[in-house]
């Protein structure tokens, strides 16, 4: 009787699919399908869950339930659109908000449909945007990070100027540069944007700085700005830190209007175990919806743990149909030597980024001849 006005709600009926990987016995796992239609939308017993439009609508619905291995089962669960209002932030918390404080539930794929995705902007330059901007048309994009930490800013330019001459597309700080009393935040990218233009005007290519803009909340716009205003020609963002949803911000915002390269660092742990969300659907398909235009992530092989079918799940999360949501590139790094390159190539093709940045130091003395020799196996 307390609820006898809720079958008077009217909304849309599209749905949404999320499809969840569940570790158990079949009846453990199968509870735990039921409990995730509850926890993620009404968050009420299901014994008290009103009849009419809560019920039939509003609560998560089972759609289809599988074993996929070894007490392991695949869920597909489909929500109602109007249940994310239209908002990346309460998307995410509707597809893996209070579960994710439960054990043995990952988050495997999102399916969403076009009333949902229009909703976001997506990536402004996406891989075709990126390829234009560094006029790079057919082979794979080169990338490395300014290094090691403790460096001056005049000796990180130094480095920038070095990478852009001998032909790397994107110089990016590394993500554990900020705004240190070593290399100041402005000091910084003023002398490595400035760098890489001359470095520009020597060679006739169109090499970018991307400085990191990962910071305090009330910082990160400003700095944006700035760096814009210096020269910069895109953005390093860790929306692990930042929120992604700040990261769809920076994207959207016309005023600053410059590709976001998306940075893994704390977001380890939501793809490491039996609980958290898969490679493809974090580092794929939220990366895009959060606006960025190339996700970075440990490649196979490398010093961290991410497997070769991680990683090609990744790629697929890039480059799926999501409406109007442009493509964007894969960015491999982590450990990535350049003898490792011409086996990544048979995996990523023509269409990546590949990220080495120690190893074009380990390969020789003469640092600008190991960046021509990157760009060789390349070409």
């Amino acid at each position: 009787m307390f609820f006898s006005g809720s079958s008077q709600l009217t909304l849309p009926c599209e749905r949404f699919l999320v499809t969840y990987r569940l570790w158990g016995a079949e009846n453990e796992a199968y509870a735990k399908a039921k409990d995730i239609c509850l926890e993620q939308t009404v968050e009420f017993p299901d014994e008290l869950v009103p009849d009419g439009i809560i019920r039939e609508h509003i609560l998560g619905r089972i759609e289809s339930f599988a074993a996929c291995g070894e007490n392991q089962y695949e869920s597909v669960i489909s929500y109602a659109v109007a249940t994310a209002a239209g908002e990346l932030t309460q998307l995410l918390n509707v597809v893996f908000g209070n579960i994710s404080i439960k054990p043995n539930i990952r988050v495997e794929h999102l399916e969403l449909p076009e009333s949902l995705l229009k909703c976001f902007k997506g990536p402004r330059f996406g891989r075709n945007g990126l390829r234009e901007l560094l006029d790079v048309q057919e082979r794979p994009l080169l990338f490395t990070a300014l290094k090691p930490m403790g460096l001056g800013s005049k000796e990180l330019a130094e480095l920038a100027y070095t990478f852009a001459l001998g032909g790397i597309d994107i110089i990016k700080d590394d993500h554990g540069l900020s705004n240190q009393a070593f290399c100041p935040f402005e000091e910084r990218v003023k002398l490595c944007a400035e760098a890489v233009q001359r470095a520009n005007w020597e060679t006739g290519r169109h090499s970018i700085y991307m400085p990191n803009i990962t910071a305090p909340f009330s910082e990160i716009k400003g700095r944006a700005k700035l760096a814009k205003d210096l020269g910069a020609g895109g953005y390093l963002i860790s929306p692990g830190l930042t929120g992604l949803d700040l990261m769809r911000e920076i994207a959207e915002d016309e005023s600053l209007g410059l590709p976001i390269i998306s940075h893994p660092a704390f977001q380890g742990s939501y793809v490491l175990n039996q609980s958290g969300i898969s490679h493809h659907a974090l580092f794929g398909q939220i990366v895009r919806l959060a606006g960025g235009d190339g996700t970075i992530f440990p490649n196979f092989g490398g010093r961290f743990s991410f497997s070769r079918e991680e990683c090609e799940g990744i790629v697929r999360g890039t480059a799926m149909p999501m409406g109007i949501l442009k493509t964007i590139f894969p960015c491999p790094a982590g450990g990535m030597s350049l003898s490792s390159i011409p086996e990544s190539l048979k995996i990523y093709g023509k269409d990546v980024i590949f990220l080495v940045g120690g190893g074009l130091f380990m390969h020789g003395p003469q640092l600008i001849e190991n960046v021509r020799y990157f760009r060789k196996i390349i070409e």
